[in-house]
């Protein structure tokens, strides 16, 4: 018997001396939780200019309402810790836009850990590492007063919902933080249009630039004291993280160079918004007062740079051909000028527009390579 197992081992020793040591596909030695922390670096300049923004509107409405210290518990803690709400003192700002952030990340992830490890458990296997900058996203998404309970439904649909019942991490269609976002536009309307739903200060009332755009048009945006120059540095009322496009642009360096994000998507979603801005103002009959924005405006105006670069441009739900994210950025860039331009309901329209184009990424990557199926029959014949 023994005899007759030699050439047999010895096939199966020449076999396992002639099989690579490591998987031939692997680009990279990094695994998820590498990918994760990248993302998360690249996060970092618009949470530290979104709590300065969001501390500094606060701080500026608290002073035109002749109020010398903020709201409830934020103003005890700040007396404490010796801060003010003095809107030219950066520590000041910085302490109160924390103070505000800080609440809805501890809601946000407390309710996303605790949807994951059902998940895990249910399946019995360990939490994905991909939470995190779901939460993060999702969070630096919403308006600075939004109440903590929706926040928690929020991230629990988009958890649960948006990538859990799909199988996890990997496998989900729609960016799961898009999908919370979404949920809690249409369930709760006005956490995002109310006045003063912006500034993170009682009484305080006030809109964004599009949505003053949308009432106004350009005239309405320059009353309200937004330059170009200020929506580029992101000194508006806004998101807790989204109004930088300077900061946004820093990120997505970071991951464009370590090749997480696809720049194809992001300078297509640009293009597509630019023709489209200026196709829709060539055209005539009525239009939105949003016509009139410029399309240098579009650019840094709203959630566009923030969804562009940290949501559009997801691995796992955008398109994965080359010429596809062409033909999938293009698409967000079109979808978001249409909304903003032709729908005074929705002023932004970025979170609509990156869902959609979501959902048609598996078909435009279908297309894309039938065609060059195609091509190559005819070119072989």
């Amino acid at each position: 018997m023994s005899a007759a197992l030699t050439p047999l081992r010895a096939s199966r020793a020449r076999l396992a001396s002639e099989l690579t040591p490591r998987a031939p596909h692997v680009r990279r030695a990094g695994d998820l939780s590498g990918v994760m922390r990248t993302v998360l670096l690249a996060l970092v300049p618009c949470v530290a200019f979104g709590l300065f923004n969001t501390g500094q509107q606060a701080n500026r409405a608290l002073a035109a309402l002749g109020r010398t210290a903020a709201d409830g518990w934020r103003g005890s803690l700040l007396a404490r810790l010796g801060a003010g709400v003095d809107a030219s003192d950066a520590l000041d700002c910085v302490l109160h836009g924390a103070l505000v952030l800080a609440p809805l990340l501890a809601v946000t992830a407390a309710v996303g850990v605790a949807c994951e490890r059902v998940f895990a458990r249910l399946r019995r296997r360990r939490p994905s590492p991909g939470l995190s900058v779901t939460v993060a996203l999702f969070t630096l998404f919403l308006p600075p007063t939004t109440a903590l309970w929706q926040a928690a439904l929020g991230i629990a649909f988009g958890v649960v919902v948006g990538r859990e019942i799909f199988g996890g991490t990997g496998r989900n269609f729609l960016n799961p933080a898009l999908a919370g976002l979404a949920f809690l536009y249409f369930a709760y309307p006005s956490a995002f249009k109310d006045a003063g739903a912006w500034t993170a200060a009682s009484g305080a009332q006030g809109v964004t630039a599009l949505q003053a755009a949308a009432l106004g048009g350009m005239g309405a945006v320059e009353a309200l004291g937004v330059s170009w120059r200020a929506s580029f540095l992101g000194l508006e009322p806004g998101s807790l993280g989204e109004t930088s496009t300077l900061a946004c642009l820093l990120g997505g360096a970071l991951l464009v160079l370590r090749g997480l994000a696809s720049w194809r998507i992001i300078v297509a979603a640009c293009l597509g918004l630019v023709a489209t801005v200026l196709l829709l103002q060539l055209g005539e009959g009525p239009a939105s007062p949003s016509a009139e924005i410029p399309w240098t405006l579009h650019l840094t105006l709203g959630g566009f740079a923030f969804g562009v670069v940290f949501m559009a441009t997801d691995p796992v739900t955008a398109a994965q051909t080359d010429a596809g994210r062409w033909v999938y950025g293009f698409l967000i860039g079109l979808l978001v000028a249409v909304i903003r331009v032709q729908s005074p309901v929705h002023p932004d329209g970025v979170v609509l527009a990156i869902l959609l184009g979501n959902v048609f990424a598996p078909l435009i990557d279908h297309a894309v390579v039938q065609v060059d199926v195609r091509r190559r029959r005819r070119r072989l014949g």
